[in-house]
This record gives C-alpha cells, sequence and structure tokens, in this order.
C-alpha cells in the first residue's frame, strides 16, 4: 500500500504537459511543446569548461552539505553585488535545485497547521511541497487586471497567529509578474507589524528581469532578519540539467536546512558546484543576450496573442511566461467537445493543434493557462497561429 502522503500529492501539470507531448510526438505528430520552463539556449561555454576542468583537476568527491567554500563565497559576494543582500557564507546552502532549496525550507520549518501565505497565482510545486511538509497553504489571489499583484491589505488580512512565512516569486512563474520597489516596502510594512512571520523569495528569473530593476524585498530593514533569499543557475546561465540552487537565509535556518539536506542527498555535485561560481564571477554578457532574445519573443507573442479573440494577457516584465485568461470561451465547443475550464482548454489545444499549454488550474488560477515562450520565434509564431486557428472553431 502507498502512502496517504503520495496518494495526496498532485503530478507536475507541467511535466504531465511534457510526457503528452512526448507520446504525441511518437505518434507522428507534429507537436509544439510551449510547456516547460527550460531555457531553450545552451549553457554558456566558459560554464561547461569550468565543469570540464573540474573533473580533470579531480572534482568528483563528496562536497561539504552546504555548498564548496569557494562557491558559497561566490554567492556571498553576489548576493552583495546585485542584491545588496549581506548574507554571509556561513549562511548561505547550495541545493540540487532551487526547488530542493524550496522542499528543505518547508521540511526545516512546518509544522502540522502551520499556515503558509502563497501569492496566487504560485508555482505549480510550491503548494503541494507545503502540503507535503505539514503546512496549511494560505492564497492571496489577484487576476489578470491587477497585473497578477496582491494588495497589501490582503496579505495583511491573510496573517495570523499560524501564520509561519509568506512564499512568492519575483520575477514570477507563471505570471512574468515583476514586483517593484514600492510593491515590495509596501509589503514589508505589513509585515514589519508580524515579527513571527518570515519572508521566502523566490528569486530564481532575476536575470530574466526586462525592467532592469531587480529588488530583493530582503534589503528593506523591516523584514531583513528574516529573509530567506532562493536562486539557482537554471534560467539566468540556462543550467537547468546541471540541478544547482541556493539561498541565503538567517543562520538558525541555514543550519537547519543544511541538516535536513545531509540526511537527504548531502552536498550539490562537485564539479557543478565549480562551474557554478565561475558562472557567478564571470562576465554575464552570455545571460543579458538570452534576457534580450527573451524580451524580443515576449513582444512577438503578445502581439500575435491580441490578434486571438477573447484571450487577455498583462504585459509581463520578467521570466518567460505568458499567462493569459481564457475564460471567455468557457462554454463554447466545437461541436464536440465543449469548454468547461483551463485544463479543458489546455486538452482540446494539445489534442487539435498540437501545442502543449498547462491549465491555470496548477497555478492557482482556473481562468488561465501558462505559454512558455522559451522556443524558437519560428515556433512561437506557428503555435499561436495554430492556436488562433483551431479556438476559431468554437462557437
Amino acid at each position: 500500500m502507498l502512502s496517504e502522503r503520495v496518494l495526496h500529492l498532485a503530478e507536475s501539470e507541467t511535466l504531465k504537459m511534457a510526457r503528452m507531448a512526448r507520446e504525441l510526438r511518437a505518434l507522428g505528430h507534429d507537436v509544439i511543446s510551449l510547456s516547460l520552463g527550460e531555457p531553450d539556449f545552451d549553457t554558456p561555454d566558459h560554464i561547461k569548461e569550468a565543469a570540464y576542468q573540474a573533473l580533470k583537476d579531480g572534482y568528483t568527491k563528496y562536497t561539504p552539505v552546504a555548498g564548496l567554500p569557494e562557491l558559497t563565497k561566490a554567492i556571498s559576494e553576489k548576493f552583495k553585488r546585485d542584491n545588496q543582500l549581506d548574507y554571509k557564507p556561513e549562511q548561505i546552502v547550495v541545493s540540487n535545485g532551487a526547488k530542493q532549496t524550496i522542499y528543505n525550507l518547508c521540511q526545516a520549518l512546518l509544522n502540522p497547521g502551520d499556515e503558509v501565505i502563497l501569492f496566487a497565482p504560485y508555482w505549480v510545486s510550491y503548494i503541494e511541497i507545503v502540503k507535503l511538509s505539514g503546512g496549511t497553504p494560505v492564497c492571496v489571489y489577484a487576476g489578470v487586471e491587477h497585473d497578477f499583484k496582491p494588495t497589501p491589505k490582503q496579505l495583511a488580512d491573510a496573517i495570523t497567529p499560524k501564520t509561519k512565512f509568506v512564499l512568492f516569486s519575483s520575477p514570477c512563474n507563471p505570471t512574468g509578474t515583476v514586483f517593484d520597489r514600492d510593491e515590495l516596502e509596501a509589503y514589508a510594512n505589513v509585515l514589519a507589524q508580524h515579527e513571527h512571520v518570515l519572508v521566502i523569495s523566490d528569486e530564481i528569473y532575476e536575470y530574466i528581469n526586462f525592467t532592469h530593476q531587480h529588488v530583493s524585498i530582503g534589503t528593506f530593514p523591516q523584514v531583513k532578519d528574516r529573509t530567506i533569499t532562493v536562486n539557482g543557475f537554471a534560467k539566468g546561465f540556462s543550467m537547468t540539467g546541471w540541478r544547482l540552487g541556493y539561498m541565503g537565509a538567517p543562520k538558525y535556518i541555514a543550519d537547519a536546512c543544511t541538516k535536513i539536506q545531509g540526511q537527504v542527498t548531502s552536498g550539490a555535485a562537485s564539479f557543478s558546484q565549480k562551474a557554478g561560481a565561475v558562472a557567478l564571477m564571470a562576465d554575464l554578457e552570455p545571460t543579458f543576450a538570452m534576457r534580450e532574445a527573451f524580451r524580443e519573443r515576449r513582444d512577438i507573442v503578445l502581439s500575435m496573442l491580441e490578434e486571438v479573440p477573447g484571450i487577455r494577457a498583462n504585459h509581463p516584465e520578467g521570466a518567460f511566461y505568458v499567462f493569459p485568461d481564457i475564460s471567455s470561451y468557457f462554454g463554447k465547443t466545437d461541436g464536440h467537445v465543449t469548454i468547461q475550464n483551463a485544463d479543458d482548454f489546455c486538452d482540446y489545444v494539445m489534442s487539435t493543434a498540437y501545442v502543449g499549454l498547462v491549465s491555470g488550474s496548477a497555478f492557482g488560477d482556473p481562468n488561465c493557462f501558462r505559454l512558455s515562450y522559451a522556443a524558437s520565434e519560428e515556433q512561437l509564431r506557428e503555435a499561436i497561429r495554430r492556436l488562433k486557428e483551431v479556438l476559431g472553431r468554437l462557437r
């Protein structure tokens, strides 16, 4: 018999759609998958060279659980340089991806009944990791008409004596929303009145920020000592398969997460860590070139979606996603299939246009779908052409 834990755990919708795409391709269909949050660029050569060199130099053994000293030092310097955050090396924990970082935090901080405030729409794994760790998710929702940004009052109203922490991302997955300095300060002012509440800021998309003004909530003195900043290498350096993430946190939390990780995976891969240190300290021009390519693709996608009736999209300022509202299609049919919700919408588009999207229900907004524009311009144009065509059949 399986555990209650796994029986109540939802399958990742992004991975589910990727699996469906593989199955349809195996049947001979030309599938364009816009479901995964994975840059389509290769890892820059200087980072790969650093890994090659590390292997040649014999860096193939266990590392300290919290990370190689040269990497934790580089991360500390990066936090100061890019974010004006003062995390010392002993406050940093390197993990097998930012996802493990968040899992470690939830395991280290949550007791049954503890509440976690999630800004919704949220990244698909937040809610499942919180529940898996015994926590109770409390979702604070904002729709497309508000650029998916909850108000400070919504945050204040959600806080109770049981609230353990607030968890959000900026730039945001799935919406691409970026919180500016004034908005983050307003949240910090609310949290200043609740000293028992921690903040977990997921900044994995930091370098894919089209405003050129990334702000970390941990810079505000009201919450500085209660903020955990999560980041990693997957998105900004196109290193998804390297499995390398990290956090800066108050020392007692960093120690607790190291303790958890020591019993689960131990340290991240040694040669990945050596390459990570080089990535952070080297010229970031390849990263910024990727960012500009994503900006161009965003503009193409938005301009094409404007020509599709019934789709409402915000103007995302970061990451590589568009999260349109398609509720106007609910109740429509092509004579065979009736669209009742975003799940039906994405299934219909996959089965008729062979375009892989992810339902917004997985992210806490059942009126929307997520489209990843981490794909070629040619693929994006063809995907939206197909999307417009099949939606035109609905009445």
